[in-house]
């Protein structure tokens, strides 16, 4: 029965090839529009480790002085040196990590090769595991490393491919800040989109290419990038301010949790962790703790821009004048055939009948529709990648997104049809054929 009905669809495309085509061009530059924008944010919003998301936690709380205090406010973004170790050492989630980031100098042993920068960054033995990096050769370092500060380091496979030919560079020697380090680990592509573990740095760019541990990373002074909070007589410290005792805020310390008892007990911790450092003099604000999970964490930190928000509602509305004017033109169309559809009528077709027919018709012009609006929307999207924003180049459909195209298409062009297949199934056959 269907392929009848589709059969009668493309006799009444051919007979009203013009309409058809304004129909399917409607479709098409609603869907495209739409999926392109919807894409788009579709990539910035997804969850960057969907596999243990709600296990990992980022905790706050607020060291601050009372200058500028706002009762009431959110507690700092990031944590002071002296509470990520001490929280470190107190080891009261399953893995803990405190990380940074900054910026090395790699000197190649490579004739040609002249040395140059790379984004690094400055963690401990757990950010391996917890945020399950993939390795192509060798592992992360053991938390032995980070308590005898030892020279050793995790590379990119962009990094190991450029240095040492894509071989495996485990257990060999690369000279970073002047320094020579052993190679623990190769990690293969990794992309976390957005780059959750770190929200002062770019967050939709490529992921470090070098990682050394932390304490090294202090002893060898090694430059650090991102935002950094201080107040009060920060640069007291003998070691500025990064230093233990420096007033300012700078770390990210993430923490994983396998059950919601143990992410109770945490809260807990925290905030009797806050009590104890106000009742020691250091935290001068009301205690403000707060422990968010990733998903959590990027809602707080707004990571898709407002112009991608709106720009998907704009999308949206377009797509919405796009069907109403489908709407009118099936309308138009299916009114027209008024004689025609009398005429089943009285042969013996029913109501039920004439709406399916309709119905198949409006869903054969939404492929239609579906498929130039594949179009339109990689048109749109390679547009998108032709922009300076570091987000552009993730603009791409996945076989989801593809699949929602097609469902989008199919799903709105049956909604436009509703009205004029319930018009159509209420012709009259007796005053259709009175006036044959």
């Amino acid at each position: 029965m269907l392929a009848y009905y589709f059969n009668l669809a493309l006799r009444s495309f051919r007979r009203n090839r013009v309409l058809t085509a304004l129909m399917v061009l409607a479709i098409a530059l609603g869907i495209g529009a739409s999926m392109t924008t919807l894409t788009v944010f579709y990539v910035l919003s997804g969850d960057p480790i969907p596999q243990k998301s709600d296990q990992l936690f980022y905790p706050q709380m607020d060291p601050r002085s009372m200058n500028n205090f706002t009762p009431g406010g959110d507690p700092a973004a990031q944590v002071t040196r002296f509470d990520a170790e001490t929280m470190l050492r107190q080891k009261r989630g399953d893995r803990q990590t405190m990380t940074t980031g900054g910026a090395a100098s790699i000197e190649p042993d490579v004739q040609g090769l002249n040395p140059f920068l790379v984004d690094a960054r400055y963690a401990t033995s757990d950010f391996f595991p917890m945020f399950e990096l993939p390795f192509l050769h060798g592992s992360g370092w053991p938390p032995s490393a980070d308590e005898n500060h030892d020279r050793v380091a995790v590379i990119a496979k962009s990094l190991n491919d450029k240095v040492f030919g894509g071989e495996n560079s485990v257990g060999r020697t690369l000279r970073i800040d002047k320094e020579a380090f052993r190679i623990v680990g190769v990690i293969d592509d990794w992309r976390p989109t957005p780059k959750f573990y770190d929200m002062n740095s770019d967050r939709y760019g490529e992921p470090e290419q070098v990682f050394v541990p932390f304490s090294t990373s202090r002893d060898l002074k090694m430059g650090r990038n991102g935002s950094m909070d201080c107040w009060d007589n920060a640069g007291d410290d003998p070691e500025g301010n990064t230093g233990v005792n420096a007033s300012c805020v700078w770390i990210q310390y993430w923490v994983e949790l396998g059950t919601p008892e143990k992410v109770a007990e945490y809260r807990e911790y925290l905030a009797n962790y806050s009590a104890q450092q106000r009742a020691a003099g250091r935290f001068e604000r009301p205690d403000n703790v707060r422990l968010s999970s990733v998903m959590e964490w990027l809602e707080f930190n707004r990571v898709v821009p407002g112009d991608v928000r709106l720009q998907v509602w704009l999308a949206l509305g377009f797509l919405l004048v796009c069907l109403v004017n489908t709407v009118g033109l099936l309308l138009a169309k299916f009114l027209r055939r008024s004689s025609e559809i009398g005429v089943r009528r009285a042969l013996g077709a029913s109501r039920r009948a004439i709406f399916a027919q309709c119905l198949v018709e409006a869903g054969t012009i939404g492929l239609a529709g579906g498929v130039l609006g594949l179009g339109l929307a990689q048109l749109g999207l390679w547009a998108v990648r032709q922009q300076p924003s570091s987000y552009a180049e993730l603009a791409r459909l996945d076989p989801a997104m593809l699949l929602a195209t097609f469902l989008l298409a199919l799903v709105a062009s049956l909604l436009a049809g509703l009205l004029p297949a319930w018009r159509a199934m209420q012709v009259a056959p007796a005053i259709q054929l009175k006036t044959q």
